[in-house]
């Protein structure tokens, strides 16, 4: 029997369950292990470089300047939860991407119930890192370009009204790109084949891009929506490709 198609936020939540299943969690846990130490590492460096600044700085200032030791303190702490906040989602996509990788193989062997895929190894995720960092930057190539231009627009008198909207419906297809992309490569299904495939499912593809988009927005969640969002998006693929050849099939059989 056919397994149904889901909604966006179906597959979302669906994701979530397969990505905390016991055969699963490793590609979750070694990119969060690898996530947290590097930006615990970077916050550590930062703070300890900012002390050195700030305790050659005070001996140059007058005494009645001695308060901005409290005020530069805290101004440093908001500038680096702000830093993590906002770099923290691309840094970990390029860094997990390998991961990622591995995570939507071994989903679609759950889904379909068969291993056509290679098994996994440390020398294939070593192998895996070129084609997946390559990928990765093809992903920032596309949206460079189209955020520059939507930024142009945000400075343009009466038309800015529709950057917002524009903006915001541009995130959302843009989740949808960054997490089908994992199944669609691993599939070895071309970028350009890929967008179009996705924009023949338009709607279906900014249902899950757009609770994707919000889930990533809510800090320390994100964390675990990352992985859960890679799962829910080989969901979509499988079970939305199984329908379109069910329907081929359907077609073929009438006509």
């Amino acid at each position: 029997m056919q397994a149904p198609v889901l909604s966006g936020p179906q597959y979302l939540r669906e994701g979530l369950k397969l990505v905390l299943s016991p055969g699963l969690r490793l590609f979750v846990l070694l990119p969060l292990a690898i996530n947290l130490l590097l930006f615990t590492g970077l916050v550590y460096l930062a703070g300890h470089q900012f002390a050195l600044w700030v305790d050659a700085l005070m001996p140059t200032l007058p005494d009645w300047l001695g308060f901005l030791t409290y005020i530069l303190w805290p101004l440093f702490v908001i500038l680096v939860v702000l830093m993590v906040f906002f770099t923290f989602t691309l840094l970990a996509n390029i860094i997990a991407a390998p991961f990622n990788g591995f995570l939507a193989e071994k989903v679609e062997v759950v889904v379909r119930g068969k291993d056509d895929f290679p098994p996994f190894s440390w020398g294939e995720l070593v192998a895996m890192v070129p084609r997946t960092f390559g990928r990765e930057m093809r992903k920032l190539g596309y949206f460079v370009p189209r955020a520059l231009g939507l930024f142009i627009l945000s400075f343009i008198p009466v038309v800015n009204i529709i950057a917002a909207p524009l903006w915001l419906l541009f995130g959302i297809w843009m989740m949808a790109i960054q997490y089908i992309d994992y199944p669609a490569d691993n599939n070895k299904m071309s970028w350009q084949d890929m967008l179009a495939w996705l924009r023949a499912k338009r709607w279906q593809s900014l249902s899950f891009g757009g609770i994707t988009y919000l889930a990533l927005l809510v800090p320390f969640v994100n964390i675990l929506m990352m992985p859960a969002a890679v799962a829910g998006a080989t969901l979509f693929w499988v079970r939305e490709r199984d329908q379109n050849a069910a329907s081929d099939r359907g077609t073929s059989i009438h006509s």
